[in-house]
């Protein structure tokens, strides 16, 4: 995963297979800053499916950092145009918001997610995947 966050506290995630050790790095680096961000990602930049050494060793960095996570990921939004994608999409994202220990949204576009990402920013409450 490759984290882009020049647009702070919105924080752009892409796919990024080559360089799993680089993903940590990114994520550690961006909850160094202790402020609070809202990370998003488009359709399909989060379907790599990772091996099982990847897999162990992202549970024991989440494990880590879902404390920090808490306090600082104030939403994750994946963007979906496709209605029945994003049916799909929100049964696995309620599993993934228990993981990361943060919520976690499905939008039908970039304007709605960044309204979304605001709205979180804000401290507004926005309605659960189960909703």
């Amino acid at each position: 995963m490759r984290l882009d966050s020049v647009q702070f506290p919105m924080v752009w995630m892409y796919p990024n297979e080559n360089d799993p050790a680089g993903a940590f790095e990114a994520f550690d680096a961006l909850l160094a800053r202790q402020q609070p961000c809202v990370m998003i990602s488009r359709n399909g930049d989060t379907e790599h499916e990772h091996a099982p050494q990847e897999r162990k060793q992202v549970a024991l960095w989440l494990k880590r950092n879902k404390p920090a996570l808490r306090v600082y990921v104030k939403g994750v939004i994946q963007i979906e145009p496709n209605a029945a994608k994003r049916l799909a999409i929100k049964a696995f994202m309620i599993m993934l918001s228990k993981a990361w220990g943060c919520p976690m949204f499905v939008a039908e576009s970039e304007p709605a997610a960044l309204e979304m990402a605001h709205k979180l920013l804000a401290g507004e409450t926005l309605p659960a995947l189960t909703d």
